[in-house]
């Protein structure tokens, strides 16, 4: 639970989501603080990509409401609601041959209209994202041609243009090996801590989302079964009732932040043996 001094960035009234007719969440009320990272975790099928979407207004709910700092999203017009939250969705493309440069300028459309189309501010937004993601060697390269952890930055760049204080992302790290994975984090942290980003991001590596979260949200089966700080929410009983495995939580010896340890059926029976 959030303290009430709290504020909040995105809250749900009795939300449900669902594809056709499988339900996959069925009145969920949440709140989510503003100024903070917050992870969500849980295991496949449990609902965080679900529940992401429906945030950043991508899936319609099937009742319920979101709130974006007191307003429902439904009733916010499109380019308005976009000037206030960015989504990265997971695994995003983009046509053949785009470079870097004309992705991150993509990020620019809310702020265009009939009346006004590139601008000098627009143009220096896009400057600033590409800093800011450290790109300026790549900016003119396709993005077909960069490599995982390149692309991911380019796409963050692009959410980033869009000049939001609110940042969505499914699963950044997916498909990225240990080194980009942790630069992509860090460039997120940095957003956060730098800029006073609000970034809600879900992702599957238990650890890393102790490592880099002020709250962890934990789902299973379309519910929150916790939420707090990582030191609150990570339990050997949250991972053996959500998750299904057995494990062991010690202090990350680098950050201090929970370390999931999991215990391999295999291996405690051969060690067993011995």
């Amino acid at each position: 639970m959030l303290d009430v001094a709290t504020q909040v960035a995105l809250s749900t009234r009795k939300l449900t989501l669902a594809y056709d007719g499988n339900v996959i969440i069925q009145g969920l009320d949440l709140a989510i603080p503003q100024g903070q990272i917050t992870t969500l975790v849980g295991p496949n099928g449990c609902g965080k990509s679900t529940l992401l979407r429906g945030l950043a207004r991508l899936l319609k709910p099937r009742g319920g409401t979101v709130y974006l700092e007191g307003d429902a999203i439904a009733h916010l017009p499109t380019k308005k609601f976009a000037k206030r939250l960015g989504i990265l969705p997971q695994s995003p493309t983009a046509p053949e041959g785009l470079t870097v440069r004309e992705l991150v300028a993509q990020g620019r459309y809310p702020h265009q209209n009939w009346l006004q189309q590139w601008s000098k501010e627009d143009e220096l937004k896009v400057e600033e994202a590409i800093a800011t993601t450290h790109l300026h060697e790549f900016a003119n390269r396709p993005l077909d041609t960069l490599s995982g952890g390149q692309r991911q930055r380019a796409w963050i760049a692009m959410a980033l243009a869009q000049d939001t204080d609110m940042l969505l992302l499914d699963e950044p790290t997916t498909y990225l090996d240990l080194a980009h994975q942790i630069e992509v984090l860090d460039l997120l942290h940095d957003l956060h801590t730098q800029q006073g980003k609000t970034i809600i991001m879900v992702l599957h590596d238990l650890n890393q989302a102790c490592r880099y979260a002020d709250q962890i949200i934990a789902l299973r089966s379309g519910v929150v079964y916790a939420q707090g700080q990582p030191q609150q929410v990570m339990t050997e009983t949250l991972v053996r009732e959500v998750f299904g495995l057995d494990s062991r939580i010690i202090r990350d010896p680098v950050v201090g932040t929970p370390l999931c340890i999991p215990i391999s059926r295999v291996r405690s029976l051969e060690n067993g043996n011995q």
